[in-house]
């Protein structure tokens, strides 16, 4: 149901239909939002923990998975890091033709702090910086990698990137992330 979810936020952003069936397809997309909504859970559900496994794939949600303007991200997780095909959609675009620098950074931010998990220093992001060597296409096939680089008590960094798949960075991020106390075994 994400796919299909994603693929009508597309279609809504870019139809050019009439009126007519604008007001069709609002009428529909009412009657299945109140089918959805009449059993809602009292409390939500919790997102998995950030890694399960120090190896392998990951298929953990990143933090607007329940939006359709997420990406189904299948992270692989490697020695010191992470790697994730991406294909940005329009939905995704910010400045004509290039994805949206926010969606870039909350990309890096997640593949960060997947990293720092898989080196078993899991935090919460207290930094990221982001720098955009060039704009960022959608419909594009990409590659999000991230790699652990050093820990100093509670304080784990992070480096990332979103490049083509020739290796041609298009955005690049350093990630701090801290261990809450409260995270640490006595």
């Amino acid at each position: 149901m994400p796919q299909q979810t994603r693929e009508l936020m597309d279609a809504v952003a870019l139809t050019d239909v009439g009126e007519d069936d604008l007001t069709a397809a609002h009428a529909a997309l009412t009657a299945v939002n109140e089918r959805l909504r009449s059993v809602l859970r009292q409390t939500p559900s919790r997102s998995r923990s950030l890694l399960t496994a120090r190896s392998g794939t990951s298929a953990t949600p990143s933090p607007a998975a329940p939006t359709a303007h997420a990406l189904p991200l299948l992270i692989e997780v490697r020695d010191g890091g992470v790697r994730a095909e991406v294909v940005f959609r329009p939905l995704h675009e910010g400045p004509p033709g290039a994805v949206h620098g926010g969606i870039s950074a909350m990309i890096l931010d997640h593949l960060l702090g997947q990293a720092v998990a898989a080196a078993g220093s899991a935090g919460m992001t207290g930094t990221l910086t982001v720098r955009y060597r060039r704009p960022v296409p959608y419909g594009t096939p990409l590659v999000a990698t991230a790699e652990y680089t050093r820990t100093e008590g509670r304080k784990t960094w992070a480096e990332g990137r979103i490049s083509l798949p020739d290796g041609e960075s298009l955005v690049e991020a350093t990630g701090l992330f801290i261990t809450p106390s409260a995270w640490i075994s006595a």
